[in-house]
């Protein structure tokens, strides 16, 4: 169910009242705001503030904005920990653990010197907490289990306040059995918008949060102890070709905001444009100091941003340059069969197993087209189709859709780009053109090579380097 802004701001006969001892905070005797909650893995209208300062609201790549209410000069929220079921693409899902019906859970989103309430409910069959990475806070709400807080019980409410006292780029995530918790998709993006409405202002800003999974073929739930071997690279726990795409129109100013939560870093590089890193874990980059890239890298725990003019129409790939990072449900004992004719020795197996199929031969590519029999649960390893075939991707893998004439506030995918005629690569049908070579160098193989012979201890002109 999806609980609107404004069904939630005047929702005060759907509050619930928890008992002062299941709460931790000044609002120990108030009511409790309504938890919304969102099933699907549909990405939302981004939520345009009614009140308060104005700002552009983010869009969550397969997800949504956490509704608030206004309770005197206090923002409230309410996120509930809690298992889930998410949805990696049509065909596979994750018995994962999350906020609110999701993993990650909703965007939080709120304004510079905003005044924040966020109550907690815990849900997990065990005690958890909350950390708001990159936030400036007191130290007893920044949400470390045991050491800043009490952890959050079974069954029980908590509550942060804390005052909002930079704008940019934070997550949230638990501090509390780490390793199981986030390994089973505990986390959501939080985005503080400047006070200054005009301040590096954009006309679309998305959002994603980068997780990885190991889940073997035919099961649900991730294996919490791998610390290396993963086999679903996310966007928001979405795996190609089921991660939103990312719409704008021609001429927009575009901001991509990302975080890494997984165990390695991932440079993450966009086609058909340079952009410009606008934002890091630290803060606003300065304009003037403002960098050109292609590819950015995000290491463990850091969040980026970066910016550019939607100015070339077209579809245009965006994706993790570490290959196998865009594949799905990838096997790490796959041996190299490059080269290898195994005609023959399939004909042998065939015997025995009717269906088998021979693969690698020639490389992989063949994957991406083929039908073949899957455990139940499990996607293929590179897959997806577009307009001239198979794309023969997986994992971290979008694509940026830019059209002329699209509505400020339309998102929707508007189908595959019509390319203007004569720009698209094509077959050669002509006479091979012979290849020009340059001339191999000439060596005197009657001359031989002069060493000099630095013993140890002896100094040379060059320090022994």
């Amino acid at each position: 169910m999806t609980i609107s802004r404004r069904n939630f701001l005047g929702a005060s006969g759907g509050m619930a009242l928890i008992s002062a001892s299941a709460v931790s905070g000044r609002a120990q005797a108030a009511a409790i705001p309504e938890a919304a909650t969102m099933k699907e893995a549909v990405m939302q209208p981004p939520l345009v503030p009614t009140s308060g300062p104005d700002y552009q609201p983010v869009v969550t790549l397969n997800g949504w904005t956490l509704p608030w209410r206004m309770n005197g000069d206090w923002k409230e929220f309410h996120l509930v920990a809690e298992p889930v079921v998410r949805e990696f693409s049509p065909g596979m899902v994750g018995h994962l653990w999350g906020y609110n019906g999701q993993s990650p859970g909703p965007t939080i989103e709120a304004v510079e010197g905003d005044k924040v309430r966020i109550f907690v409910t815990n849900k997990l069959p065990e005690h958890t907490t909350i950390h708001w990475h990159g936030q400036l806070l007191p130290c007893g709400m920044d949400g470390v289990g045991g050491l800043t807080q009490p952890h959050i019980p079974v069954g029980k409410t908590f509550v942060y306040e804390f005052q909002l006292q930079k704008s940019g780029t934070f997550m949230y995530h638990p501090h509390a059995d780490e390793m199981v918790q986030m390994a089973m998709g505990m986390m959501g993006f939080f985005v503080v918008h400047p006070k200054d409405p005009a301040f590096r202002r954009v006309d679309r800003d998305f959002v994603f949060l980068m997780a990885a999974y190991d889940i073997d073929p035919g099961t649900y739930v991730p294996k919490v102890a791998e610390m290396t071997n993963f086999n679903m690279w996310t966007w928001n726990s979405r795996v190609f070709p089921g991660i939103d795409h990312i719409v704008a129109g021609k001429g927009d100013k575009v901001r991509i905001r990302f975080g890494n939560l997984t165990m390695t870093n991932h440079p993450i590089h966009m086609h058909g444009y340079d952009f410009k890193v606008s934002c890091t874990d630290g803060g606003w980059v300065p304009e003037a100091a403002a960098w050109p890239e292609v590819t950015i890298d995000c290491a463990v725990g850091q969040m980026r941003a970066f910016d550019f003019v939607a100015d070339k129409p077209g579809d245009w790939a965006i994706h993790c340059h570490k290959s196998h990072h865009t594949m799905n449900a990838m096997g790490h004992d796959v041996r190299n069969f490059i080269g290898v004719d195994k005609k023959e020795f399939a004909k042998k197996v065939r015997k025995l197993v009717p269906d088998y199929m021979p693969m690698g031969t020639a490389g992989m590519a063949d994957m991406g087209e083929m039908e073949m029999p899957l455990p139940d649960n499990t996607l293929p390893m590179m897959t997806g189709f577009a307009q001239f075939g198979a794309v023969e991707m997986g994992g971290m893998f979008s694509v940026v859709k830019v059209r002329e004439g699209l509505a400020s506030g339309d998102y929707k995918d508007p189908g595959w780009f019509k390319h203007p005629e004569g720009t698209v690569a094509f077959e050669w049908k002509g006479e091979p053109k012979k290849a020009e070579r340059a001339p191999s160098p000439k060596f005197d193989k009657t001359k031989t090579a002069e060493f000099n012979v630095v013993k140890p201890g002896v100094k040379s002109p060059h320090n022994n380097h």
